[in-house]
Protein backbone atom coordinates (compact mmCIF):
# COMPACT_ATOMS: atom_id res chain seq x y z
CA UNK A 1 0.00 0.00 0.00
CA UNK A 2 2.73 2.59 1.19
CA UNK A 3 4.31 1.95 -2.32
CA UNK A 4 1.15 2.84 -4.39
CA UNK A 5 1.25 6.22 -1.94
CA UNK A 6 4.65 6.62 -3.11
CA UNK A 7 3.88 6.22 -6.61
CA UNK A 8 0.81 8.60 -6.64
CA UNK A 9 2.51 11.28 -4.72
CA UNK A 10 5.40 10.84 -7.33
CA UNK A 11 3.21 11.69 -10.17
CA UNK A 12 1.90 14.91 -8.09
CA UNK A 13 5.46 15.60 -6.94
CA UNK A 14 6.64 15.12 -10.77
CA UNK A 15 4.03 17.30 -11.97
CA UNK A 16 4.02 19.71 -9.40
CA UNK A 17 7.71 20.47 -9.33
CA UNK A 18 7.14 21.08 -13.42
CA UNK A 19 4.67 23.81 -12.74
CA UNK A 20 6.96 25.85 -10.65
CA UNK A 21 10.03 24.93 -12.62
CA UNK A 22 8.40 25.70 -16.22
CA UNK A 23 11.78 25.18 -18.15
CA UNK A 24 12.31 21.74 -16.75
CA UNK A 25 9.09 20.76 -17.48
CA UNK A 26 8.81 17.59 -19.96
CA UNK A 27 4.84 17.66 -19.91
CA UNK A 28 2.27 16.61 -18.17
CA UNK A 29 2.42 12.73 -19.48
CA UNK A 30 5.80 12.85 -18.68
CA UNK A 31 6.18 14.96 -15.45
CA UNK A 32 4.01 12.35 -14.45
CA UNK A 33 6.30 9.29 -15.25
CA UNK A 34 9.22 10.88 -14.49
CA UNK A 35 7.61 11.54 -11.43
CA UNK A 36 5.98 7.91 -10.71
CA UNK A 37 9.20 6.69 -11.04
CA UNK A 38 10.95 9.09 -8.66
CA UNK A 39 8.35 8.25 -6.44
CA UNK A 40 9.28 4.75 -5.97
CA UNK A 41 12.95 5.27 -6.00
CA UNK A 42 12.36 7.71 -2.97
CA UNK A 43 10.34 5.38 -0.99
CA UNK A 44 12.27 2.34 -1.45
CA UNK A 45 15.37 5.09 -0.61
CA UNK A 46 14.13 5.93 2.59
CA UNK A 47 12.63 2.41 3.68
CA UNK A 48 16.12 0.58 2.69
CA UNK A 49 18.05 3.63 4.83
CA UNK A 50 15.21 2.79 8.03
CA UNK A 51 14.02 6.06 8.14
CA UNK A 52 9.95 5.33 9.57
CA UNK A 53 8.52 9.18 8.75
CA UNK A 54 5.09 7.42 9.87
CA UNK A 55 3.30 5.48 7.36
CA UNK A 56 1.16 7.10 4.75
CA UNK A 57 2.95 10.47 5.44
CA UNK A 58 6.47 9.53 4.64
CA UNK A 59 4.75 7.62 1.99
CA UNK A 60 3.82 10.84 0.55
CA UNK A 61 6.85 12.83 1.50
CA UNK A 62 9.31 10.52 0.07
CA UNK A 63 7.10 10.39 -3.17
CA UNK A 64 6.67 13.74 -3.52
CA UNK A 65 9.82 14.34 -3.44
CA UNK A 66 11.44 11.46 -5.41
CA UNK A 67 9.09 12.27 -8.34
CA UNK A 68 9.81 16.36 -8.17
CA UNK A 69 13.90 15.75 -7.78
CA UNK A 70 13.87 12.98 -10.16
CA UNK A 71 11.64 15.40 -12.86
CA UNK A 72 14.11 18.33 -12.75
CA UNK A 73 17.37 16.11 -13.42
CA UNK A 74 15.89 14.57 -16.41
CA UNK A 75 14.35 17.86 -17.36
CA UNK A 76 18.62 18.92 -16.54
CA UNK A 77 19.75 16.13 -19.08
CA UNK A 78 17.08 17.30 -21.90
CA UNK A 79 18.15 20.93 -21.49
CA UNK A 80 21.83 20.13 -21.91
CA UNK A 81 21.06 17.20 -24.81
CA UNK A 82 19.31 19.84 -26.72
CA UNK A 83 21.79 22.39 -26.86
Amino acid sequence: MELIISLLSGALGGNVAGALLKKFSLGTLWNSVAGILGGGLGGQLLGSLGLDLGGIIGSVASGSVGGGVLMVIIGLIKKAISK
